[in-house]
C-alpha cells in the first residue's frame, strides 16, 4: 500500500524532531513547463471524450483512439501524475485518461465515517510541503485542510515509560530518552568523530550505529524505521530509504559537514517565489481534511471527470511500430483497447511486473524482487477516564502519537493518537487510536484472526497508555494489508535502475515507472514525485511531437 507509515505523525522523517541534528534538507518540486508551439499527430475534439474502440476478431489495434498519456492506477500517485499535467502541461499533454481496476480511486487510502468516528485504515496524514499544498489547491481542498498542532508531543516507549522526543535542538539535553554518554557519543558522530564510510552500502542500522552510536539506533531509528517502513533496519538501505541524511555525510564528510554545506547551498540558489496560494503551516506538523485523506483523490477524481476509467483490468500492452503503445483492458462492457503516445504504471512493483513480462524478461524479473510485508491498522476508541493519568496533559491524551521499539517487549508497531491530532474524529469523551501492527518482522499476524489482532493491541495499550482495569475497547476497523509497503532494502536503487534501462535499451521509450516503490513510502513524497514524472512524460511529449 502507498503510505501505511508512522511518517504520518512527523516521527520517523529525517527531521530535527527526531534526529539529534538539523536536516534542512527538503525535496523540491523542479516543473519544467514547455511552451513550444506543438504539433501534435492526433487530436481530440473534447478532453475527455477518447473513445476507446472494443476489440474483435476483425479489429485492428491502428483503429483504436490514441491519448498522449495513460496512466495505470487511480491510486494518489496516478491521480496527482494525472493532476499535474492537467495543470502544468496541458499544452503537451491535454488528452490523459487514468485506469483503475477498482470500483473506486484513492488506492490503499481508505477513510471510514461511522457513529461519529472518521477514521483511516491506510496512511493517516502527510506532511504539508509546497509540492503537496499545491496539490491540496489545485484540487480545490483549501479550505478542507486540518493541520495538526506542531507543539504535540511524539513519543517513544522505552522501559516501560512514554518518553518525549526532542522536537528543536535546545531539548536535547533535558530529554531522558538517551543517557547523557549515548547523546555525547551522537554529538561526536555528527561531528566526524567516528569509523569512516564503508566500501559497500550500508543498512540502516550500519549507517546509524557507526555515525551516532548504539543509542540513537535502538531507541530512535529502529522504531522510526518500524513505524515507517515496518521493516528490519538491518536490511533496509541508508541510501534509498533516508537519501537526505546519507548525502549529508557524502557531501560534507560528516553529517553536520554535510547539512551547513547544504545551508550554504541554498543560501546561494536563487529563492524561487513561494506560491501566494499556498498555505503556511507553522512548524513540524502533518495534514489531513475535514472529511479525512479520502478527500483528496476523490477531488482529483472529479476534476478529471471521465478522463478516469475505474473497473478496468489491464491485461496486456504492447508497442505499436509508430511508437505508440497499445493497451487492452477487461472492462464492464467487455475488452477495449486504448493507444497511447505515453504510459505511466503506477501500480505495485509486483504488479507491473506481470504486467511488463511480455517485453521485458528482465525488467520484470528486477520488479518482482522488492518486499512488501503484511500490516494490520487496527482502529479503536475508549473512554478518556480510560488513559493513564501521567499521560494526560493539562488532563487531556495530547500528541501525534508513540512508537515501540521491537526490544520493548510490545507487538504494535505504534499508535497515532488520531482524535488529538485532527478535530472531530470522535464523539465528545471518547478517544480514538489508530495501531501498526506487523511488519517485516512479525509475519505471523496473516495467520491471527481479527479479534486476536485487537487483543494484541489492547494488551500492549494497557501496558503504557491505558488502565489495566480499563473496559474493552470499542473495534471500529481492522483492515489487513497483506503486501503492505515496498521495503527499500539494500540494492533497492540498483534493482529500479536495472527495471528502467532494461526499458529504455529494450526500446520502451514513454514507458515511465511510478508510484511509492519509486518516490518513496510517504504519502507527501508520492505526491512530490508526481510532479517530477509529470515533467518527464511532458519532456517525452514535446519530444515525441517532432519525430
Amino acid at each position: 500500500m502507498p503510505t501505511l507509515t508512522f511518517t504520518d505523525i512527523s516521527l520517523l522523517r529525517p527531521t530535527p524532531s527526531l534526529l539529534p541534528f538539523p536536516c534542512p534538507l527538503k525535496p523540491t518540486e523542479k516543473l519544467r513547463i514547455h511552451r513550444l508551439p506543438l504539433k501534435l499527430r492526433c487530436s481530440i475534439a473534447e478532453e475527455s471524450k477518447i473513445s476507446p474502440s472494443k476489440l474483435s476478431p476483425n479489429l485492428n489495434a491502428a483503429d483504436a483512439a490514441t491519448a498522449d498519456c495513460v496512466i495505470i492506477g487511480g491510486g494518489i500517485s496516478g491521480l496527482c501524475i494525472a493532476q499535474a499535467l492537467a495543470t502544468n502541461h496541458s499544452a503537451v499533454a491535454p488528452n490523459v485518461i487514468v485506469t483503475e481496476a477498482r470500483d473506486r480511486v484513492g488506492g490503499n487510502i481508505i477513510t471510514v465515517e461511522r457513529d461519529g468516528y472518521l477514521w483511516e485504515e491506510g496512511p493517516n496524514s502527510f506532511q504539508p510541503s509546497d509540492p503537496m499544498l499545491k496539490m491540496v489547491v489545485d484540487s480545490g481542498l483549501k479550505d478542507d485542510l486540518v493541520l495538526g498542532d506542531p507543539n504535540a508531543p511524539r513519543f517513544v516507549l522505552w522501559n516501560g515509560r512514554l518518553r518525549p522526543v526532542p522536537s528543536s535542538p535546545t531539548d536535547l539535553p533535558i530529554f531522558d530518552l538517551m543517557s547523557i554518554g549515548g547523546k555525547i557519543r551522537a554529538g561526536l558522530g555528527a561531528l566526524g568523530l567516528r569509523p569512516p564510510p564503508p566500501g559497500h552500502e550500508e543498512s540502516v542500522e550500519e549507517f546509524v550505529r557507526r555515525n551516532l552510536g548504539d543509542e540513537v539506533f535502538e531507541r530512535l531509528i529502529e522504531p522510526f524505521c518500524s513505524g515507517v517502513y515496518a521493516g528490519d533496519p538491518s536490511k533496509l538501505s541508508m541510501k534509498a530509504a533516508f537519501g537526505n541524511v546519507w548525502k549529508l555525510e557524502q557531501t560534507g564528510g560528516s553529517i553536520i559537514g554535510g547539512t551547513f554545506k547544504a545551508i550554504q547551498e541554498k543560501n546561494k540558489a536563487p529563492k524561487q517565489p513561494r506560491d501566494p496560494r499556498l498555505p503556511k503551516p507553522k512548524g513540524q506538523t502533518v495534514g489531513s481534511f475535514r472529511k479525512g485523506l479520502t478527500m483528496l483523490p476523490e477531488a482529483i477524481s472529479k476534476r478529471l471527470g471521465s478522463k478516469v476509467k475505474l473497473s478496468w483490468k489491464l491485461s496486456g500492452v504492447k508497442k505499436l511500430d509508430n511508437g505508440e503503445y497499445s493497451l487492452t483492458y477487461e472492462t464492464p462492457e467487455g475488452l477495449v483497447s486504448l493507444r497511447s503516445r505515453s504510459v505511466v504504471m503506477t501500480v505495485p512493483s509486483y504488479v507491473a511486473s506481470s504486467l511488463l513480462r511480455p517485453l521485458s524478461v528482465d525488467a520484470a524479473g528486477a520488479l518482482s524482487q522488492f518486499y512488501y510485508p503484511p500490516v494490520a491498522a487496527v482502529s479503536v476508541s475508549y473512554p478518556k477516564e480510560a488513559i493513564r493519568t501521567e499521560c494526560l496533559i493539562d488532563g487531556e491524551l495530547k500528541g501525534f502519537g508513540q512508537l515501540h521499539p521491537r526490544s520493548q517487549g510490545v507487538e504494535t508497531l505504534g499508535t497515532i493518537y488520531s482524535s488529538s491530532l485532527f478535530p472531530n474524529r470522535a464523539p465528545a469523551g471518547r478517544v480514538l487510536l489508530l495501531n501498526y501492527i506487523g511488519g517485516a518482522t512479525n509475519l505471523g499476524i496473516l495467520s491471527k484472526k481479527e479479534s486476536e489482532l485487537v487483543e494484541a493491541v489492547d494488551r500492549d495499550l494497557r501496558k503504557m497508555l491505558i488502565n489495566p482495569n480499563a473496559k474493552d475497547p470499542l473495534v471500529l476497523g481492522v483492515r489487513v494489508w497483506q503486501q503492505a509497503i515496498p521495503q527499500f532494502l539494500v540494492g533497492h536503487l540498483d534493482l529500479l535502475d536495472a527495471a528502467k534501462s532494461s526499458l529504455r535499451d529494450n526500446g520502451y521509450q514513454g514507458l515511465f515507472l511510478g508510484g511509492n516503490y519509486v518516490a518513496g513510502v510517504a504519502l507527501g513524497r508520492c505526491v512530490e514525485s508526481a510532479y517530477e514524472v509529470a515533467s518527464e512524460v511532458s519532456n517525452f511529449l514535446s519530444q515525441y511531437a517532432y519525430k
